[in-house]
């Protein structure tokens, strides 16, 4: 096996952790909405998961580890797409929030999670783009 192959497969497999990661989320309430469905099939062709493998992913989320990213920037840019599924409903219940603090402690982030997972949804609130969230989570950190 090439190196490139190894590099592939392990990327690949991030990638799949992430998009289980957001489809659990997602089933969170029990259902997956329209809009939501719409959004995974999105981020699902944007992270390169074959129909294969959505479809496993989308029969067994839990089957899939969450592997944090280890790039800061990384981290908060799979933040962004969490709470942008958690958020996409515009109803944000306890179960959503407990999620989302689950995951962001999963991707890594330390400190105060409270804190930043209410900054991450009150940007969304806002309706920020995934730049000034960037900037305005990594200000929270330092």
């Amino acid at each position: 096996m090439a190196y490139l192959d190894l590099y592939d497969s392990g990327f690949k497999e991030r990638n799949k952790g992430h998009f289980a990661s957001i489809v659990r989320v997602a089933l969170a309430n029990g259902d997956i909405s329209e809009e939501e469905l719409k959004f995974l099939n999105e981020l699902a062709d944007k992270l390169d998961i074959t129909v294969e493998d959505y479809e496993k992913i989308m029969a067994n989320p839990e089957k899939y580890p969450v592997n944090p990213p280890y790039l800061e920037i990384n981290r908060i840019e799979r933040l962004y797409d969490l709470a942008r599924m958690v958020y996409v409903n515009h109803v944000l219940g306890p179960k959503q929030k407990d999620i989302l603090r689950k995951f962001t402690a999963a991707l890594g982030f330390t400190g105060d999670i409270d804190l930043i997972v209410n900054k991450s949804l009150s940007l969304l609130v806002l309706g920020v783009d995934i730049d000034t969230f960037i900037t305005e989570i990594q200000q929270l950190k330092h």
